[in-house]
């Protein structure tokens, strides 16, 4: 049941949050026929206002790292790129089971 999850932060440019979350919310659409990908949740926090939470699930790391090689997530991270001003790794995690949903 191990699978292989992430939580990280986006910080970025003044104004530019609304704009990230669109970018990271057409990855989300684009993970929905990766069977690999479980879970991809983009969050904010209102006492953040230039920062953007993404918490995924993965069957495993090495579906995460080849997701990240599909022309689709190049194409959102070139669009991201330039807004990011850091990016934070909060965790890594290893889910060992529990109750989750897609929305």
């Amino acid at each position: 049941m191990d699978k292989f999850s992430l939580f990280g932060k986006f910080t970025v440019q003044e104004g530019e949050r609304d704009t990230m979350v669109d970018i990271l919310l057409e990855a989300a659409e684009s993970m929905k026929n990766l069977e690999e990908c479980e879970i991809y949740l983009v969050n904010i926090s209102e006492g953040e206002p230039n920062s953007v939470y993404v918490y995924e699930v993965w069957s495993n790391e090495n579906a995460h790292q080849a997701s990240l090689s599909l022309e689709a997530t190049q194409t959102l991270i070139s669009r991201a790129k330039p807004l990011i001003t850091g990016m934070e790794r909060i965790s890594t995690l290893i889910t060992k089971g529990g109750k989750g949903h897609f929305i």
